[in-house]
């Protein structure tokens, strides 16, 4: 049993390029023909019986799966995935590692055929599958065998009972950059939310996460994702009417003024649209892309904006390229991995498949990296629950996490801030890892 930190091979490794050979591939696996589908709702065979893996080879063999929709409408990211799982084998693991990649084909039943065909196969470990559903569909043939499931979802729902999620979850982020803005004296918080799970998430998580640091959510708004004009949902957040009524009824005021201050007073006002602040001195937009983009630009526009009001986001906000070309965003802090380890692997990812990774390739590199980290181990079990939930975690492109009892990865955030020369890390993530509790 590992004892302290795992270290999950960040600095390049020299080589020749991952081409994917190394990778175990299902059509050559040579597997005999399946029989028909088990019943999801047991975990059992066509027959009845639990499902069983092949014995461990007596020369130490060790057979981890991974469960990607290789086909259909994520092939793309998935490729990426497997490309990202196959450079982790590369770098990290022994030769007694096999990695056996199957398509879920992007639905619940591809996903229980494949991991079906897995544990036939002998799989030790599941790496994946990428969408919650098709967790769902795997979990109950994984714990029938005794094999434990570390996919990359990152829906809470399907974590647990010998499931574990690797994908970022809003909870972790949102109490990163709370407790960055309450250090830093921004107390009142506002959220401009999307109105689907994911925002309602955002949002219980932001109130939850306030209350115990002394802060407060003075305001909500939920916008429709699909909106093409988010002007209307801006302006009822940034109580653009009451303060661009106040502004008016300040200028007739001054305007029925004679004396020298009144119309320097009056001076000052010509080029603002509106007077007084709003409520709140920090607003958390979990929002990426051109959307966040939009909102920023239109929240500045109708005078929320530094020094009055700093705009707080989430890990999503790395997603975006040059986040330093929209000008509102300039002075926002954001929680997000430390861009550091990100970087490497992404040169070594270009270097070896002539592309940039998907965003989510990380997820199968760290987890692959994990699986062989395990298995190098020489314990047993390799990939027991004590193993994979170890303590101290490890540290892999994403930063420090470790998989917690409950299933959910739990993980370590960076803050980070939009500056007009680029994003510039403000605060590295902890290094190590409170004491689990029970």
């Amino acid at each position: 049993m590992l004892a302290a930190l795992v270290a999950l091979a960040l600095a390049a490794c020299a080589g020749p390029t991952v081409d994917g050979g190394r990778a175990g591939d299902q059509s050559r696996s040579g597997l005999p023909p399946l029989p028909p589908l088990p019943d999801l709702r047991t975990g059992e065979g066509a027959a009845g019986a639990p499902l069983q893996r092949l014995p461990i080879p007596p020369d130490g063999t060790v057979r981890v799966a991974i469960l990607l929709p290789l086909s259909g409408a994520s092939a793309e990211l998935s490729q990426s995935m497997l490309n990202a799982a196959e450079m982790a084998v590369f770098e990290i693991a022994d030769d007694k590692f096999v990695l056996m990649p199957f398509d879920t084909k992007g639905t619940a039943e591809g996903a229980a055929a494949a991991a079906e065909q897995a544990i036939r196969g002998g799989a030790q470990l599941i790496l994946g599958p990428l969408l919650a559903a098709s967790v769902e569909a795997v979990a109950p043939l994984a714990r029938t065998a005794g094999v434990h499931v570390v996919s990359f979802s990152n829906s809470q729902s399907v974590a647990g009972n010998g499931v574990f999620i690797m994908g970022f979850v809003p909870q972790q982020q949102v109490e990163a950059i709370v407790d960055f803005a309450v250090a830093k004296g921004l107390m009142r918080h506002a959220v401009l939310a999307p109105q689907d799970a994911y925002g309602n998430a955002v949002v219980d998580t932001m109130r939850t996460a306030l209350l115990p640091r002394n802060g407060t959510l003075v305001r909500t708004h939920f916008y429709d994702p699909n909106a093409g004009d988010f002007s209307s949902d801006v302006k009822v957040v940034a109580d653009y009417d009451q303060r661009r009524t106040a502004l008016l009824q300040q200028r007739a005021l001054l305007q029925r003024q004679h004396d020298e201050v009144s119309r320097q007073a009056l001076k000052r006002l010509e080029n603002r649209d509106t007077i007084g602040d709003v409520d709140f001195n920090a607003m958390l937009l979990p929002a990426t892309g051109q959307t966040l983009r939009s909102l920023a630009s239109l929240l500045s526009y109708y005078d929320v904006d530094l020094p009055a009001v700093r705009f707080l986001g989430l890990r999503n906000w790395d997603e975006i390229e040059k986040p330093q070309a929209e000008p509102a965003l300039t002075g926002s802090w954001f929680a997000a991995p430390a861009p550091a380890a990100r970087q490497r692997f992404e040169e070594r990812f270009k270097e070896a498949f002539g592309r940039a990774p998907a965003r989510l390739a990380s997820l199968a590199y760290d987890s692959t990296a994990l699986a062989a980290t395990l298995a190098q181990d020489g314990g047993e079990p390799r990939f027991g629950f004590e193993a994979l939930t170890i303590a101290n975690g490890f540290e892999g492109v994403d930063g420090l996490f470790r998989l917690e009892a409950n299933g959910v990865a739990q993980r370590k955030f960076a803050i980070l801030e939009v500056r007009k020369a680029g994003v510039q890390m403000i605060q590295a993530p902890p290094t190590v890892f409170a004491p689990m509790t029970n």
